[in-house]
């Protein structure tokens, strides 16, 4: 929804990966927008508020939680924004944000776009990812740098009936990582800039494009609840709530796919080509399990778990003799 003429709910999540390697753990925090209010799974009486605002009451949320791991809140380029970068400096919570090429950050003295700060920066190759579905390279190059342009909130003034005029903030130092992908040409094909108040102390420039590169992989999360797998968009629900109660329950459902996917050892491999073979899908020779499939077959396994919890193997055995005398 991104002007007043989208028609639609808008959702907006939270995912829980691990720093290891990048597997889901669970969705801790949604909230759903509807035309006749917010829905949240952790709010008792959600207001709706600008992207960056809910954002921010998300994360002081997720903060207050008690996890045994320190949270690094990993966002894409909307948050590209100095005001909240700020904000949540202050409160001491870390984060990792893609932010625009033509942003101004402070580099050797000098206020400069990121792209011109990439040009002055040595890449190094870190690894190999898959782009799009390709295998591609991963080269990347850090400096340090401080944030010292104004804030502009894209907030009215209700006493002026105005947008709120640019806020001066205190110069903040962050480290900036760039990201580059090529191919096995090695034609260019994307570049990320990275902000984030991590100390290069303590975390590397490696890590933290590893660790975005598991959050650009989320979209294959939205993707398999929206339009690959529960089709969510052609649902039925006619209230919000009851879209909502259903969307918790398809979210955790997606987490477990997803992390059946990201599996490496063998009893997880075996496990998903049987969801595949249970799913009764058709699948490429070159490409034998995909997430939809392995979707459609979880849930008939679960359908096969609830009917062993109800009938013993006897019981089974005799509906399907009762069965073969009527075929």
């Amino acid at each position: 929804m991104t002007h007043n003429l989208d028609v639609g709910y808008e959702l907006q999540s939270s995912v829980l990966v691990s720093d290891i390697n990048g597997s889901p753990i669970a969705t801790p925090a949604q909230n759903l927008v509807t035309a006749n209010g917010v829905h949240s799974s952790y709010q008792d009486t959600p207001a709706k508020q600008t992207h960056l605002n809910e954002l921010t009451t998300r994360i002081e949320y997720l903060e207050q939680q008690g996890f045994d791991k320190p949270l690094i809140h990993i966002i894409d380029r909307e948050a590209d924004s100095a005001y909240h970068m700020r904000q949540w400096d202050e409160h001491d919570y870390k984060f990792i944000t893609r932010v625009k090429a033509g942003s101004y950050l402070s580099y050797e003295g000098k206020s400069q776009r990121c792209s011109q700060i990439a040009g002055q920066l040595n890449f190094s190759y870190q690894r190999q990812v898959n782009y799009k579905g390709k295998a591609a390279k991963q080269y990347i190059a850090t400096a340090k740098v401080v944030l010292t342009r104004s804030a502009k909130p894209q907030a009215i003034d209700p006493a002026t009936g105005k947008r709120i005029a640019p806020i001066k903030g205190k110069p903040l130092s962050l480290l900036l990582t760039v990201s580059r992908i090529y191919d096995d040409q090695d034609k260019r094909l994307a570049t990320w800039y990275l902000l984030s108040n991590l100390q290069e102390t303590s975390v590397k420039g490696a890590d933290i494009s590893q660790w975005y590169y598991w959050r650009w992989q989320i979209e294959s999360y939205f993707k398999l609840l929206k339009s690959a797998g529960l089709q969510l968009e052609s649902w039925l629900q006619q209230s919000g709530d009851a879209y909502f109660k259903r969307l918790l329950i398809a979210s955790q459902a997606c987490t477990l796919v997803w992390r059946i996917m990201q599996a490496s050892d063998k009893q997880s491999q075996e496990f998903a080509l049987f969801l595949v073979r249970l799913s009764g899908r058709q699948m490429k020779r070159s490409k034998p399990i995909t997430a939809p499939a392995v979707m459609a077959g979880l849930f008939q396994w679960l359908k096969f778990n609830e009917l062993f919890n109800h009938y013993s193997p006897d019981d089974l055995k005799y509906f399907a003799e009762a069965a073969r005398k009527l075929v």
